[in-house]
This record gives structure tokens, sequence and C-alpha cells, in this order.
């Protein structure tokens, strides 16, 4: 898949570690929660393996940097972290 100019990447790990930490569940709020923004032409969700830090929580990457979330975080995060970048 080719991102346009206008569209924010967000990579989440599903490596074995992350997998044991929630990727799925991470994944699964932050799908549901791009649909319901109507955000699937701004945001495209992506999986990755390891990012190198996979102690702090599931690894997810925008841009050059890399968050830690839990999946009872998810939500927080989407709000706070995702849509502020997407707004950029």
């Amino acid at each position: 898949m080719r991102i346009k100019e206008d569209e924010m990447k967000v990579l989440i790990c599903i490596g074995s570690s992350c997998h044991v930490r929630g990727s799925r569940q991470v994944i699964e709020t932050f799908t549901r929660l791009v649909k319901e923004h109507g955000a699937e032409a701004e945001i495209v969700l992506s999986g990755s393996f390891c990012m190198g830090a996979c102690s702090k929580g599931v690894s997810v990457k925008i841009g050059d940097r890399v968050y830690h979330v839990k999946p009872e975080d998810a939500e927080d995060f989407f709000r706070e972290v995702i849509l502020e970048e997407a707004k950029k």
C-alpha cells in the first residue's frame, strides 16, 4: 500500500512479545476508532515486527517516534496522540 502525502502511517508491532502484551486488542481498538472518526483516508494502520522495545508495552510507531501502548490505554492514546498527529 502506498502512503499519500496527506496520510499518516501508524505501525503497530505484531511480534511475539507485543502480541503477548495485547497488540491484537490495540489493533482492534485503533481500527474501530479510525472508522468511528471517519479517518480511513487520513490514518493508515499497518502491522510491523519487532521495533526493539518489547518490555514497555505494544510498540506503536508514528513517523520516527516509537510509543508503548497498553490495551487499556489504546483509546486515550488514539485520541491524544494519533488524532493530534493526523491534524498536523
